[in-house]
């Protein structure tokens, strides 16, 4: 996966109510098409008498799978647009199921567009989204005249240096990204030996 990329910070829901109708956004992380389809068999399940349960998605790194349904809505009108939302915010891995009850007020055409669209930038909005990224964590063995530098450089970075144990030499511990490797090479000028160590997803809410 390209990393960082954005996707719902968690899954749940958000409801919003345009011209008598209830729409209902449902969203769920997810990591593959069946994981995703589970997910909407259950919204149609939980919401059986629903007008409508439209859908979209998108996974992968380069988004390779894409779906778009609009469950009975005029075609285009439901699915695509909620589609669209997650292309434009270039939101990966997540699943969003928008459920309708009809209020008895027809939308048109533009209408429906405009309201799943909506419907899911709302939700996406109150649910929030993260950036995720792939961060390693690297050993750092370094001899004492280079440490104070060290620990200054690391300060001002967007590395997290998680712990230092003193020896013989000094063995620093940092979470980075995989461009660690070179940053640290370039201001050492290849003085240091690093070690990596095991690789984990860290998420940042977006303000």
């Amino acid at each position: 996966m390209k990393e960082p990329y954005l996707m719902a910070a968690h899954d749940g829901e958000h409801e919003i109510i345009v011209d008598k109708s209830r729409f209902i956004c449902h969203v769920k992380r997810v990591y593959s098409d069946a994981e995703a389809q589970d997910f909407i068999k259950g919204i149609k399940k939980l919401h059986y008498n629903a007008n409508h349960n439209c859908s979209a998605y998108q996974i992968g790194d380069n988004n390779e799978t894409q779906r778009a349904n609009d469950d009975g809505e005029p075609s285009g009108t439901a699915g695509v647009p909620m589609l669209e939302v997650l292309r434009k915010q270039g939101i990966k891995n997540t699943s969003v199921v928008v459920t309708r009850y009809f209020g008895g007020i027809k939308l048109g055409a533009g209408g429906l567009i405009r309201t799943y669209g909506k419907a899911v930038s709302e939700a996406l909005k109150a649910i929030g989204l993260v950036q995720r990224k792939t961060m390693k964590t690297f050993f750092v063995h370094t001899e004492y005249p280079l440490l104070a530098t060290l620990q200054n450089r690391l300060e001002g970075s967007p590395y997290v240096l998680k712990d230092v144990q003193y020896g013989e030499n000094v063995k620093l511990e940092v979470e980075a990204g995989n461009e660690f490797m070179g940053w640290l090479t370039d201001l050492t000028q290849g003085k240091v030996e690093i070690e990596e160590g095991d690789t984990s997803y860290q998420e940042v809410p977006l303000a």
